[in-house]
């Protein structure tokens, strides 16, 4: 066999090697990749969970600023007096890829303590002169992810 030969065969054996270790450093490089970005996506996942539930807690608010003093003081209020409560299930959102995030709001309202008796307090005319009623209507949010729960709150404070 000609020498010529014998240096063709060990070349091509040779690319061969190379082709095989490029594809191996090129698949562990892109697992690597992979993984880098999979852990930058995680905090944007909380980041986004957090922001749907703040955005619900605004809803919250607004509507305790927005009803009129009469309504939410009323039998039928969204906010019944503590130590009574309202639950309600509500869809809060969906996160990329479809995954529903569901949550319970909690309801309830505090009077203060200046208030008078018949308001829910007991306060008296030194401790509230003007005779004012004060009352706090707070809104809990309770949701769950990853099998963890949270609780977000909000609190109004409205006089009249």
């Amino acid at each position: 066999m000609p020498a010529n030969r014998r240096r063709n065969k060990r070349r091509r054996g040779w690319v061969m090697m190379e082709a095989a270790y490029a594809l191996s450093f090129l698949t562990a490089l892109s697992l690597v990749l992979l993984k880098l970005s999979i852990n930058i996506t995680a905090p944007r996942q909380w980041t986004l969970q957090q922001t749907v539930t703040d955005a619900y807690l605004t809803y919250e608010k607004a509507l305790a600023q927005r009803l009129p003093f009469a309504d939410l003081l009323d039998e039928d209020s969204p906010w019944p007096a503590y130590p009574d409560k309202s639950e309600l299930m509500v869809s809060l959102g969906k996160l990329p890829g479809g995954a529903p995030v569901e949550g319970r709001v909690i309801r309830t309202r505090v009077p203060n303590s200046d208030n008078f008796p018949v308001d829910g307090g007991s306060g008296t005319t030194a401790d509230n002169p003007a005779g004012m009623r004060v009352w706090n209507f707070q809104s809990l949010l309770v949701y769950e992810i990853g099998g963890r729960d949270y609780v977000k709150s909000r609190t109004v404070v409205r006089s009249q």
